[in-house]
C-alpha cells in the first residue's frame, strides 16, 4: 500500500480539468515541490464538502460558523501543473482528532474487488478552518458545471433537455 500522507499541506484543493458535462474531478493535496492529485466523481467532491461542514459542527460548531480564518481568503487559484493522477477515489473516510483539534481526511483507491485491500491512499490532516475553505472551494467548483433541470433535478444540456417530468417534452435553458 502507498500512503501519500499530508499533515496541515500548503493547499488542499478540489479542482476539475475539462468542459461543463466532460469535467474530471480532483483532490489535490500540496506542499512544497511535492504535489499529488487523486480523481474522483463530482458527487464525492460534493458528499465531502458536506460532511467535512456536519463534523465541524458536530464537534465543536465554532470553527464551522465562523467561515474562514480571518485574513484568509478561499483559494480560487487552479490546480497546481501538471495533473497527474495517482489513482481514482473509490472509498473515503473521515475523522476528528480531538487531541490536536484536526480533522483526517483519507480517499482510497478503487479496488476490482470488495476483498483486496486499497493499494493506494490519500491521508490529508487538516485544521478547522482549512477544512473550512476547502469545503466552500468544493461547492463552488461543484456548482460551475451544468445548470439542473427546475423540474427533475437532471442535468440540462446546451441544446435543452427531455424532462420526464414535462411528459418528454424538451426543455430549454433560459439565459
Amino acid at each position: 500500500m502507498l500512503i501519500h500522507r499530508y499533515e496541515r499541506p500548503r493547499r488542499f484543493v478540489a479542482g476539475t480539468v475539462g468542459a461543463p458535462g466532460e469535467r474530471t474531478f480532483f483532490l489535490q493535496a500540496s506542499d512544497g515541490a511535492r504535489v499529488t492529485s487523486v480523481a474522483l466523481e463530482k458527487t464525492q467532491v460534493q458528499v465531502l464538502a458536506e460532511r467535512l461542514e456536519a463534523l465541524l459542527v458536530e464537534v465543536g460548531g465554532d470553527a464551522a460558523s465562523s467561515g474562514p480564518a480571518p485574513g484568509r481568503t478561499v483559494d480560487l487559484e487552479p490546480l497546481d501543473q501538471p495533473i497527474e493522477e495517482e489513482f481514482r477515489v473509490g472509498a473515503m473516510t473521515l475523522a476528528w482528532e480531538p487531541d490536536d483539534g484536526e480533522v483526517v481526511v483519507e480517499a482510497f483507491a478503487v479496488t476490482d474487488d470488495e476483498d483486496t485491500e486499497a493499494s493506494d491512499v490519500l491521508v490529508v490532516t487538516l485544521r478547522p478552518e482549512v477544512a473550512l475553505e476547502f469545503a466552500e472551494r468544493a461547492r463552488s467548483v461543484v456548482a460551475a458545471g451544468r445548470p439542473t433541470c427546475p423540474f427533475c433535478g437532471g442535468v440540462v444540456e446546451p441544446e435543452g433537455h427531455l424532462c420526464p417530468r414535462a411528459n418528454g417534452f424538451r426543455r430549454v435553458p433560459r439565459d
